[in-house]
């Protein structure tokens, strides 16, 4: 049986969900109509709004739904094009080429911001966005983010958060982390792939990037995908749910699985383990052996990991989270990422320890 150990690239559909769905596809209607097909539309997703929201602890009003995370980030980022913004320098991809005349603020090799570098560059000219995000992808490292959006607005800039990795994994308040936009993803949190939301601050205006009609208060255009909402709605209803599940059950079994690692052998790193992480991911390095070899040995056995953000991991270039923290060219590109999620068991765990141990074994003879 194939065993999945990469829930940061896409968790696995929630049966829950998927039923949903396909309830939902079975059925027709526009949710801009107004004749019962569109009423029922526009239900589900206005419940599903309501869903999203609460994992946020935001409003309804205040959730806007696109085609995922990366669309949302654009959306934000291309508002303030022409202004000055500043990116953690271990943000998605997305962030970092939807803003390329950023600037960026650096992170420490524990893997957290630099917040007295953000002090600094802000006080340095007036900036308009800030962008740091909750939950790194690849180290699972819990960024400052409350105290970013203090130092911020205290300089009269604005905050953005990329939350991806942190719905269903830590508690999650617009409001308390001092965020102005938040992006989420659906499929991050077992819901359907392609649909997402951007969460506004209350009393801002949410960017325009979609023209055309006028849904989702005339501010992202495109008939809705009525399907996908209603699953992210519920995938966001039972992330919220599961939170207690994964400082309990997920946390425990990445902390004894980093343990006998490192009885392993002493070429081990993890990556931010001294920090704050979500409970899930673990990003550990093999010095000396390339992290492509590692996946394929791994592949072999039937075992899916990565081996940084999923959006450019098919490409083996050295990860620019790791290179940030510090790591030089070998060491970054010898990392692999493991990720659990709401179907791990402690059968996947062992038999992933067991073909780990073969991997170092036939390294170090």
């Amino acid at each position: 049986m194939p065993i999945y150990l990469d829930y940061n690239a896409t968790a696995p559909m929630r049966p829950e969900v998927r039923d949903l769905v396909i309830r939902v596809m079975e059925g027709v209607g526009n949710g801009s109509s107004v004749h019962a097909y569109g009423r029922a539309a526009r239900k589900y997703i206005e419940d599903a709004r309501a869903q999203v929201a609460d994992l946020c602890v935001a409003t309804p009003e205040q959730v806007t739904f696109t085609s995922g995370a990366t669309e949302s980030i654009n959306t934000v980022l291309h508002h303030f094009r022409g202004k000055r913004i500043l990116v953690s320098s271990i943000e998605h991809p997305a962030v970092l080429q939807s803003a390329p005349d950023s600037e960026q603020i650096p992170v420490t090799t524990n893997g957290v911001i630099d917040l007295n570098a953000l002090e600094a560059l802000l006080k340095a000219e007036p900036t308009a966005l800030v962008c740091v995000m909750l939950v790194n992808s690849e180290t699972g490292v819990i960024q400052p983010v409350a105290e970013a959006a203090q130092l911020a607005h205290d300089h009269g800039a604005l905050l953005f958060v990329d939350a991806v990795q942190a719905a269903g994994r830590i508690n999650i308040s617009l409001n308390k982390l001092g965020a102005d936009y938040m992006a989420l993803s659906a499929h991050k949190m077992a819901g359907p792939q392609g649909v997402g939301a951007l969460i506004t601050k209350s009393g801002l205006e949410t960017p325009r990037f979609m023209l055309g009609g006028g849904q989702e208060k005339n501010c992202r255009a495109g008939t809705h995908n009525t399907a996908g909402i209603a699953g992210m709605g519920l995938a966001a209803q039972i992330a919220k749910d599961s939170i207690t599940h994964y400082d309990e059950t997920i946390t425990k079994m990445r902390d004894d699985m980093e343990e006998k690692i490192r009885a392993l052998t002493n070429g081990i790193k993890i990556y931010g383990d001294h920090m704050p992480r979500v409970g899930n991911t673990s990003n550990i390095g093999l010095h000396g052996v390339p992290a492509q070899t590692q996946m394929m040995a791994l592949d072999l056995d039937g075992i899916a990991v990565s081996s940084g953000s999923a959006c450019s991991s098919g490409s083996f270039k050295p990860s620019h989270v790791l290179t940030a923290m510090g790591a030089d060219e070998s060491e970054a590109k010898s990392a692999l990422r493991i990720s659990m999620g709401w179907n791990t068991t402690q059968h996947d765990i062992d038999t992933f320890l067991n073909s780990y141990t073969k991997i170092i074994k036939r390294t170090q003879a």
